[in-house]
This record gives structure tokens, sequence and C-alpha cells, in this order.
């Protein structure tokens, strides 16, 4: 099984290769590349009335890179503030189960909250977001232990206080269906 990365937009290749990093210890029988290539942001996704990007539109324009590559998934990273329509905001979206993901940088970045900078708790929160996400294209429900990488945040803080790994429940299910850990 092979995980792909698109940027989406500038996005900071350092955090996309700490990502894709993390990504391989946490999957170890997943292949985590980064392509070549960078997406930008689909122009129709953007609400001028919120300032923010819908998440639905940017996972259908992934689907089609999903099959430009060799790979099974595409994971999207972009800094652009993501919704969808009966949400304020989404760290992400992902097809469940699927191919494509997609996560926002931007509401993970400490200044967002007014917080000085601090490039391990961003790469952190950007890891937790993409397990996530990369979780539903393996089929994963969003879980009901509070620490376990698929419970849903509604806020950073929940974010802060899961896990970047799956729960022994959510564990279970992925070496079920997929032999990716």
């Amino acid at each position: 099984m092979e995980l792909a990365i698109l940027r989406i937009g500038s996005v900071n290749s350092d955090v996309v290769h700490q990502v894709k990093q993390r990504l391989s210890e946490i999957f170890p029988k997943m292949v985590c590349v980064i392509l070549d290539s960078e997406m930008p942001i689909p122009r129709e996704a953007y609400n001028a009335k919120r300032k923010q990007f819908h998440s639905s539109r940017i996972l259908a324009e992934i689907n089609q890179h999903v099959e430009k590559t060799q790979a099974t998934r595409v994971l999207g990273i972009t800094y652009g503030d993501l919704y969808v329509p009966r949400l304020n905001f989404v760290f992400g979206e992902a097809e469940c189960p699927g191919k494509a993901a997609l996560i926002s940088l931007c509401r993970l970045e400490p200044e967002f909250y007014g917080d000085p900078s601090n490039i391990t708790l961003f790469v952190e929160r950007s890891v937790k977001e993409a397990v996530h996400e990369v979780g539903h294209t393996l089929g994963l429900a969003h879980c009901r232990a509070p620490t376990c990488v698929m419970f849903f945040s509604n806020s950073i803080l929940e974010t802060d206080r899961k896990n970047p790994s799956f729960c022994e429940r959510c564990r279970s299910l992925v070496v079920k269906y997929c032999s990716v850990l």
C-alpha cells in the first residue's frame, strides 16, 4: 500500500517531510512518498463570505491525483482554512473508506491562537490530523475514546489531548482490514 502526500498551494516542506516520516513510523507497512507536483487550491472551493475553503471540493480534486499516481491513497496538505457547510471549520476531511484525504495546517499552528511559535507542537498536531484522516480512508469511523487519534476534534484542545496512535480497538480494526501496521 502506498500513500502519496500532495502539497496543495504553498506548504512548508520541512513540516511535510516530518509528517511523512512520522506516518512511515505509525504505518510501517505503508510506503509514504511526497509527490513532486503541487496542486493549486481550487478557486471554486473558496467561500468569500466565510474566508475559507470548502474541503469537499478540494477532496474531489485530490481524487483526480489518485488516478495519476501509482499510490493507493493520496493525502493532501494545505494551509487553506477548511470548512464543511454544517461546521465552522474542519482540520481535515477524508473519504471513509476511500483513497483521498485532506488536512489543513492553518489552525494547527500555535500562532493561529495567539501563542508563540512551537514547531514541535505544530508537527505533532499535523501528524495527529494526518493519521486521523488516513484512518478514515482505511474505513475507520470516529472513536469515542478521547485519547485515540480517531476521536473527532472539535477544537485544538481535543487535538492536543489525543495521541498520534490508535487505541486498541481502532488498532485491531486496522490490523483486521489492512496490512499497514
